[in-house]
């Protein structure tokens, strides 16, 4: 509000905001536009949440500590910054729901008039915002060119208002509002999910069509968004997929799931005609909108070309998924459909099946795992190594112990009507080992998982085809028969002795129970499901 006195501060309409930011685009042959940062990803090691002991972040890095310890010298340099700085003002609204639809408030400095194409693509990422509608109301302050040495982002979840400087990446004020819009909606008592969700369609056994939700969780790399917006095959009379969210939904105890935007913010790596046809597609209408991607002196777009990092970004409106879209953004509760399918998406090399049945136990653990592996893109000297993140969500505020919890409860409350999977998009069989300077040397080659073999696993389950049998190294179910993958090709006795089946499959539990046990307050339950 006081910001909003200032006369260096311009409302501007979406229209306003079209006409600044469209002319420092570059035009596609397509029609759409390419936009370029200088900041090419978030920056987490420079984020930091700060508050209360219920907020506070712990366990702060060198640079995190040093934010810490200079925050009173940097609000008072913004303080006097921001009475100066030319900014402009941008409104949306995050959901489009009768519960919950934070208003956003997004102040940007154009003292670069370019980096008003953060405005621009974030908001075409959220809907128009209601002046009466019930909020709660949500503030970000962006200021690209502050110093690059004293580059960050403060989050002030008891404030509703986030910080962002020295950083013009649109993915930071994107998750910046989504990350205070999570904290809030855990406070109201629902489960902030960094998940895709979509309802398919599919043919039992029966004869008879009956409809599931899907919600995908899924680190960077490891495939949510691409079977977030797969057909999976599903095409017999009657079958099909709806499109809901491929990022973050808010889900309530009914099984129902909130979703948050718009237009969808895709990663852009590797995506072409054959292996994700209609995010493909989706990318090629003239409204989409290129952030940090590759395009030629003629205007072709080049989404194999890495030159310019391997976080390429476009916001495509949900539309230009049609028809696979839903008209709705929220997944129905669990009582309007036939049940319910949860996938977590991980990517693992070496023992793990290429898809797991789970019980709830199982599950609920899976969910605090959050697990992949680093890829070469990230830390070449960790690849291969195990990372983990609590939901899969990097942008949790607050006590971890109660996300587990509540997901846990949440099962337990369904029972039947929800099944939970562990997809391993990776593969099996590969040895890695590591040079006298750490560096991993490949001493065996993985045998990847296609995505096409991932489709026809979901629609497996989804037409409840797929042949079960107990693993004996995870004590979960695996395959012994799905229709249109060759499972017996991915059998461990192909690639390893029983000695390396076995030293694999222990260690990977052995690293599962000690971060489960960095959560004194999870439940019993919980924590003694990986054997």
């Amino acid at each position: 509000e006081v910001l909003d006195s200032l006369e260096n501060v311009t409302k501007v309409s979406m229209d306003e905001l079209s006409a600044l930011a469209r002319p420092h685009g570059k035009l596609t042959t397509d029609g759409s536009l390419a936009f370029y940062s200088n900041v090419r990803s978030r920056s987490a090691s420079q984020s930091l949440v700060i508050g209360g002991s219920e907020v506070q972040e712990r366990n702060l890095n060198a640079g995190q500590i040093g934010i810490l310890d200079n925050l009173p010298s940097t609000l008072s340099k913004l303080k006097e910054y921001l009475k100066n700085a030319p900014l402009v003002c941008v409104k949306r609204t995050i959901g489009s729901n009768s519960l919950f639809n934070p208003k956003c408030t997004l102040y940007l400095s154009v003292q670069r008039m370019d980096n008003i194409r953060q405005a621009y693509l974030w908001a075409n990422t959220l809907r128009d915002c209601d002046p009466d509608g019930q909020g709660p109301d949500l503030d970000l302050i962006c200021i690209p060119e502050w110093p690059e040495h004293e580059r960050q982002v403060l989050v002030f979840p008891e404030y509703s208002l986030t910080l962002v400087l020295g950083m013009d990446y649109v993915g930071e004020v994107k998750m910046g509002f989504l990350r205070m819009a999570m904290w809030l909606v855990k406070k109201r008592g629902m489960l902030s999910l960094h998940a895709g969700s979509k309802k398919i369609r599919a043919t039992q056994r029966n004869g008879k069509v009956e409809e599931f939700g899907v919600l995908l969780f899924g680190l960077s790399g490891t495939g949510k968004t691409t079977h977030s917006c797969h057909e999976h095959g599903l095409d017999l009379e009657g079958e099909g997929i709806e499109i809901l969210q491929d990022d973050i939904v808010f889900l309530q105890k009914d099984g129902s799931a909130l979703g948050v935007e718009q237009g969808f913010y895709i990663k852009t790596e590797g995506i072409n005609a054959s292996n994700q046809s209609i995010i493909y597609n989706g990318l090629s209408t003239q409204d989409t909108l290129l952030e940090n991607v590759m395009v030629d002196y003629k205007g072709a777009v080049k989404y194999g070309d890495m030159t310019l990092g391997s976080n390429g970004r476009a916001v495509m409106p949900r539309s230009a998924l049609s028809p696979h879209i839903s008209e709705d953004i929220d997944l129905p509760p669990i009582g309007k459909m036939d049940g319910l399918f949860i996938f977590f998406v991980t990517r693992n090399m070496t023992v793990l099946p290429v898809v797991s049945k789970l019980n709830a136990e199982q599950a609920a653990a899976a969910f605090m795992l959050g697990e992949s592996i680093e890829t070469s893109a990230g830390d070449p000297r960790k690849a291969g190594e195990s990372v983990r993140v609590v939901g899969t969500n990097p942008f949790l505020i607050g006590d971890e112990n109660y996300e587990g919890n509540w997901f846990y409860e949440f099962l337990k409350t369904h029972g039947a009507n929800v099944q939970c999977y562990l997809l391993n998009t990776g593969g099996v069989g590969e040895v890695l080992e590591r040079d006298s300077l750490g560096h991993p040397v490949i001493k065996q080659k993985v045998l990847r998982v296609e995505i096409p073999e991932m489709a026809s696993v979901i629609r497996g389950i989804a037409r409840d085809t797929v042949e079960w049998v107990d693993d004996p190294n995870f004590g979960t179910l695996q395959p012994a028969w799905i229709e249109g993958v060759d499972i017996s090709k991915f059998a461990l006795d192909r690639f390893y002795s029983t000695d390396q089946i076995r030293k694999y499959s222990g260690d990977l539990k052995e690293s599962r129970r000690e971060w489960l046990s960095k959560f004194p307050k999870l439940r019993t339950e919980i924590a003694q499901a990986v054997r």
